[in-house]
């Protein structure tokens, strides 16, 4: 069972029923490697002949959202952009504006910074929201020769 399904199991409130519509969403989602928006992964299960709306798409991800299986960034153009948790801490990613790859960095200090923060205000509980994009080698190599950088859904969240 990946995190998202366990996730989802936590997330459920009373009387929610998981349908095979949710499940699709969840084993779609569990495929992708990099952050992926809730209407490109509508997109991937409509291509695969999945038969579910757009809204039981962005429920589901909130659900997952709630309980914390999922990191939520937001692109240049202020779409919330999703990618499994993988081991259900925190973490920040260097995400390319073009396609979409993510790739995780090490933030210890700002852990700390944001840990010590609260200690010095008096602040409990302190969350943060770190943000970092650019442009990843394979897009800046296109762009370099002429070609225009992707804008699709990242291959990895492309069933084989």
């Amino acid at each position: 069972m990946s995190s998202a399904e366990a996730g989802w199991t936590e997330a459920v409130e009373p009387g929610v029923r998981r349908t095979r519509q949710r499940a699709a969403v969840l084993r779609t989602f569990a495929a992708c490697r990099d952050f992926v928006s809730a209407q490109a992964l509508h997109a991937l299960l409509t291509e695969a002949g999945v038969g579910v709306g757009l809204s039981t798409v962005y429920r589901a991800l909130r659900d997952l959202e709630r309980v914390g299986c999922v990191d939520v960034v937001r692109d240049q153009t202020g779409e919330r952009l999703y990618r499994q948790r993988p081991d259900g801490g925190h973490r920040h990613y260097l995400i390319c504006r073009c396609c979409g790859r993510s790739r995780a960095v090490d933030t210890d200090v700002v852990e700390e910074w944001a840990d010590r923060l609260g200690e010095q205000t008096g602040f409990t509980g302190v969350e943060h929201t770190l943000e970092l994009s650019g442009v990843c080698a394979d897009c800046g190599t296109a762009a370099e020769q002429g070609g225009a950088p992707c804008r699709e859904v990242p291959p990895s969240c492309r069933s084989t």
